[in-house]
């Protein structure tokens, strides 16, 4: 596990609207490997050429944070989301309100006192409006001194940290920095394995609010590996009859959600690949969420996906838990994937 690379892709700060970070850091591990260009939207492709059909690895950009939406006069911060937040895990969180200039300035998410609240409400969970960023001012004017403004970035103050069990770690943004981290170490690994296909590494924004980057795509590959990190289901009060996203058991192949239906024999030919290889990996069926293959339909016009997981405990809050022989798996079996994609097997997806 690259640990330099996933402690810097955890670490920065890229809500929503804000990629230009995270996209940085792909520029920079593989300015020298690909060709590069950018699109209207945000969206960053990196490419390898080849002879063959080409497929893309995708992987968005975005993390869930906040906006500033006003500054009362006594120096607190009002915020909307960016992206889904469980308003559970937010009063007392520490934040960073992110300047224009480029300074990070500390705070935390304020609510009124349990104290001062009715009875009726003290159980309650605080809607969005409720909620506030204060970062010690007393007034309107401190917070401008500090370079605050209306619309700037709020992310949580969150640093990448290994656990004392071997091979865990914990931080922020693991939706979807596993997913950008595994797009980089593949794209690194067929760089120089040059495999036929032409490959894509394609950094997408806003997929927080709403697989926009993704859905702005003005060219299509023929096939997409979507680069995910999607919620582990073996935390304590789960269900252990049908979990289908451990830590530690491997990289999640989604053959469905809500948003997208992978296509049988593209299922069938990544788990095959994977028992043959032995990489480990969790077939996984979903009722719930969606990610970026969801825009094959139809802005796509059917261009078949699959998504590769990493299994994470507690995304969309402020941390969470993963397992790095997860990661490997998932770029082992992204690689795998790439390297044996032939026409022959993109038409009998079709037949």
């Amino acid at each position: 596990m690259n640990q330099e690379l996933l402690t810097r892709c955890s670490n920065a700060a890229g809500p929503s609207g804000f990629e230009g970070g995270i996209r940085a850091i792909i520029r920079e591990e593989l300015g020298s490997l690909t060709n590069i260009t950018t699109t209207t939207a945000g969206n960053i492709i990196c490419e390898l050429p080849g002879s063959g059909p080409s497929v893309g690895l995708m992987a968005h950009m975005d993390e869930i944070g906040f906006m500033v939406q006003g500054i009362t006069p006594d120096g607190f911060l009002l915020i909307v989301p960016l992206g889904g937040w469980w308003n559970h895990t937010l009063p007392s969180q520490r934040m960073l309100v992110h300047t224009r200039a480029g300074r990070s300035i500390p705070g935390q998410v304020g609510t009124k006192p349990p104290h001062l609240l009715p009875e009726s409400q003290r159980s309650s969970v605080m809607p969005n409006d409720a909620l506030f960023i204060d970062i010690g001012a007393s007034c309107a004017a401190e917070v401008a001194d500090c370079g605050i403004t209306i619309g700037c970035a709020v992310t949580p103050d969150v640093q990448l940290q290994g656990l004392e069990i071997p091979h865990r770690w914990m931080g922020k943004a693991f939706d979807n920095r596993a997913g950008v981290y595994c797009m980089i170490e593949a794209m690194k690994r067929l760089a120089a394995d040059k495999p036929a296909c032409t490959v894509q590494g394609i950094g997408t924004v806003q997929e927080e609010v709403g697989t926009r980057g993704a859905r702005a795509m003005e060219k299509l590959p023929d096939l997409v590996i979507v680069l995910e990190g999607p919620p582990a289901d073996d935390t304590f009060g789960q269900s252990g009859t049908c979990r289908q996203g451990v830590l530690g058991r491997g990289a999640q192949v989604r053959l469905f959600d809500p948003t997208n239906i992978t296509p049988p024999r593209l299922g069938d030919y990544v788990l095959g690949l994977a028992a043959e290889q032995g990489i480990p990996c969790q077939a996984t069926v979903r009722r719930t969420g969606g990610t970026d293959a969801a825009a094959s339909y139809p802005q796509w016009h059917g261009t078949p996906a699959i998504v590769f997981g990493v299994p994470t405990r507690y995304i969309h809050s402020h941390n969470g838990i993963l397992d790095d022989r997860d990661l490997d798996a998932c770029v082992d079996l992204t690689c795998a994937a790439v390297r044996g994609i032939t026409q022959q097997l993109l038409d009998s997806l079709q037949d």
